[in-house]
């Protein structure tokens, strides 16, 4: 493995040393509540309106090798809307692959269910997220919920699951993931639900990527909330990538 100041160049490395690198801890009896994100170098979270735009094919590599080790990929609605999400396109032998070696992945080679958090089941049940996958989405919304709005999502085939009475909290939605079996929880996002998880102190790590370019503009953070709170991190490694593409891995001290 080829190490410069610490940081390890991501072209030197096989995808089970990435794997590897990005393992979720053996043996969890609760949610392991990973979010990983891509920011500018000005902090843009995205460009163009959509996090894609910072894009960069080390980015993309890391992306899926995420996806590949998790049990649930975890988005608010804001998020599915404007990103235009479909479900998790995952290889079946990589995730099998990735279950043999404990990392995470998935021993009958499923691909993990997208999991929306919307209170209002506000969601379109014609869009990609119901007609574009291999497994039911996961709807996490409220018992307020228009009826009609979940009658139509549960017709399309979503899994449509109550985590509160009127709004759902950070915990709330966790625990409801931790009854369906799935403790391997990637957050892709959007800001707000981010920001609502870390002022929870749920965030047990932070995958982020540094795209080499300045944005400008008025796009926001990667996490927003109505309040501050400090939680120190550990730097568990830097990747670096020939294009200037910076990645790094933080977890909980």
């Amino acid at each position: 493995m080829q190490r410069t100041h610490n940081a390890i160049q991501l072209t030197a490395i096989d995808d089970d040393e990435l794997a590897r690198l990005y393992a979720y801890p053996r043996q969890l009896d609760a949610p392991w509540l990973r979010a990983n994100f891509v920011s500018s170098i000005d902090g843009a979270a995205t460009s163009g309106g959509v996090s894609g735009g910072l894009g960069t094919p080390a980015d993309r590599r890391v992306f899926g090798t995420l996806r590949e080790l998790a049990d649930v990929v975890l988005v608010g609605a804001g998020t599915v809307r404007a990103e235009n999400y479909g479900g998790a396109a995952t290889d079946p032998e990589r995730r099998r692959a990735l279950a043999a070696l404990g990392y995470g992945g998935d021993a009958e080679g499923a691909p993990p269910p997208i999991a929306v958090v919307t209170a209002s089941a506000s969601l379109d049940p014609e869009s990609r997220l119901c007609t574009d996958t291999d497994v039911p989405p996961i709807v996490l919304t409220t018992a307020s919920a228009p009826s009609d709005r979940v009658a139509a999502l549960i017709a399309a085939g979503a899994k449509v699951v109550e985590v509160g009475t009127h709004a759902i909290t950070p915990r709330g939605l966790l625990d409801a993931l931790a009854e369906l079996g799935l403790y391997r929880v990637l957050c892709e996002g959007g800001p707000h639900l981010v920001g609502e998880l870390i002022d929870a102190d749920l965030l047990d790590e932070l995958c982020l990527t540094t795209a080499p370019m300045l944005v400008g503009g008025s796009g926001g953070r990667i996490a927003l909330s109505s309040g501050e709170s400090a939680h120190p991190m550990v730097r568990r490694h830097v990747l670096l990538d020939d294009d200037g593409t910076v990645l790094t891995r933080w977890a909980r001290r």
